[in-house]
């Protein structure tokens, strides 16, 4: 069930969507090489609880940490350990924050050090995904366009779009519906959901250098592509306005 969010739960929405934004605000300056991804997520994790949040990720399903560090193949459910980032890497970070009772999510992908201009290409055309599903993502409009947006462009552009994982709901839980895929299906058409004022949407475009095949590592978390190419991941939280989307994780 799809429940739209009042004036109050969004400004609640909106706190937790700063205190995410300045942790991955903090993740960029951070984020070198030589530093590990566990350092990380203990900074992190402590500025959440500084600012009053939950960092929503730890203990949810059993996941050990606060946040998730993605490298280069590892699209998605990284653990932070004591791996240390090489020049060359690319890193996803995602995180989730509860703040009085109520979720935001984002997510972003930065290079350490110096990195390829295909790879760099990959990184920004993940990121105009997102700004074009979030640019069609307005009251009356169907679900199915948001999808397609970001199928389009990323498939125009020689990339692949992961079809395991989808954006979603979000507002009192972490993941609520509907589920936003990246992708068109006759599934999603058959479904389409008309989006209404006040639906809060977690859009997060995952994308490959390779096939969209994945497989799951050993640690039961850690999401790759089965080919090993590279993946880049950005997520945003909105809520649905009468005249677009506000993004809540500015």
């Amino acid at each position: 069930m799809i429940v739209c969010k009042s004036e109050r739960e969004i400004e609640i929405m909106r706190k937790a969507g700063r205190i995410v934004a300045d942790a991955l605000s903090i993740i960029k300056e951070i984020a070198k090489e030589d530093v590990t991804t566990e350092d990380l997520n203990t900074r992190l994790e402590k500025y959440v609880l500084q600012k009053g949040g939950i960092p929503v990720f730890k203990g949810y399903r059993g996941y050990p940490k606060s946040i998730c560090t993605s490298i280069n193949e590892e699209i998605v459910h990284g653990i932070p350990d004591q791996r240390r980032l090489r020049d060359g890497d690319i890193l996803s970070v995602d995180i989730g924050v509860e703040y009085r009772k109520y979720v935001a999510d984002a997510a972003i992908t930065i290079s350490i050090g110096e990195i390829s201009e295909e790879v760099e290409n990959l990184l920004k055309v993940c990121e105009e995904a997102l700004n074009k599903a979030i640019e069609v993502t307005c009251a009356n409009n169907k679900l199915s366009e948001v999808s397609r947006s970001i199928q389009n462009h990323v498939e125009s552009q020689g990339f692949s779009v992961i079809r395991d994982y989808t954006g979603h709901g979000i507002g009192r839980q972490m993941h609520e519906d509907p589920q936003i895929p990246n992708f068109v299906s006759k599934e999603l058409l058959k479904a389409d959901e008309i989006l209404l004022q006040g639906m809060a949407l977690a859009i997060e475009p995952m994308i490959c250098a390779g096939k969209y095949d994945t497989e799951v590592l050993e640690n039961r978390w850690t999401v790759v592509t089965k080919d090993r190419k590279l993946s880049a991941h950005f997520e945003h939280t909105v809520v649905v306005t009468e005249n677009g989307a506000e993004i809540l994780t500015v």
